[in-house]
């Protein structure tokens, strides 16, 4: 089977994007598997691209390891940038596990996407019991075997656990994030961020993403990390989200609903054939 798609990142979070509107692709878990395996075609996520009838799209993620996904908060952007060039309009309207998100699309490759409003407590993330969010108790050595003892969660689409931790640098999140991603308290796994204050409005972070494992970037992360820092004062608030290839914005408005505004690629057209 030969067909056409698309590859697109954002700060290094890469995406296959197959758009389903204009031919009948449709893939078995094994093939999404091995479209995102590296030594083949390579991504964090397979995205489809789907007709909606009152909306722009409708999009549907995959995993690299064949799961699925109910949110992706660079794939979103990239797919509204992608969508935005089609339609020649600079807001862009995506359904998304049920949820509608909005994008605005502005120059030099910059879009911001508005993921509605995160939640907080035990059983929306989930977990699978009652527990305090804002410290799970879970624990965390480091290479130098050193304790530490915390993590915040975060559902913003999918479930987010966020550890602040003074050197990020100092912890194997390649042998972490794989336990924590599977620990017993999360039904549906978890995303794992290690998380670094620089400053009031700057959090420098590392990501081990569900189903993807290390990643570049990621921008449910991202919005994870800027609720979790904020969570006493959610209005009104902007924090920088600093990966190592860029940074995101992240804006939570009076409403507590969260946005994000980065760059994403040029937009590359390839043919796979699997």
């Amino acid at each position: 089977m030969e067909f056409n798609a698309f590859k697109m990142d954002g700060l290094g979070n890469d995406f296959v994007i197959i758009d389903q509107r204009k031919e009948d692709v449709i893939l078995t878990n094994d093939q999404i598997i091995k479209i995102c395996n590296r030594e083949f075609i390579g991504c964090d996520q397979l995205i489809y691209i789907k007709k909606d009838v009152d909306l722009d799209a409708e999009l549907e993620f995959y995993n690299s390891d064949g799961s699925k996904s109910d949110a992706c908060g660079n794939g979103t952007r990239c797919v509204a940038h992608l969508l935005s060039k089609e339609n020649n309009k600079k807001e862009i309207n995506l359904t998304v596990a049920s949820k509608v998100l909005k994008s605005k699309i502005f120059e030099n490759n910059l879009v911001e996407t508005s993921i509605g409003s995160p939640k907080i407590k035990w059983d929306e993330i989930p977990l699978s019991k009652n527990s305090d969010t804002k410290n799970l108790n879970i624990k965390l050595i480091d290479n130098e075997n050193n304790e530490f003892t915390g993590g915040i969660a975060v559902n913003v689409g999918n479930p987010h656990v966020i550890f602040f931790i003074e050197n990020i640098d100092k912890f194997n999140l390649k042998k972490i994030g794989p336990e924590i991603e599977n620990h017993e308290l999360f039904p549906e796994k978890c995303n794992v961020t290690l998380a670094k204050k620089i400053s009031q409005n700057l959090i420098k972070v590392k990501v081990w993403e569900r189903g993807a494992g290390l990643t570049k970037a990621c921008g449910t992360a991202a919005c994870a990390t800027a609720v979790a820092a904020n969570l006493e004062k959610l209005s009104n608030s902007k924090t920088e989200i600093e990966f190592s290839t860029g940074k995101l914005l992240i804006s939570i408005d009076e409403k507590n609903n969260i946005s994000m505004l980065g760059p994403v690629s040029k937009i590359k057209e390839i043919k796979i054939n699997i």
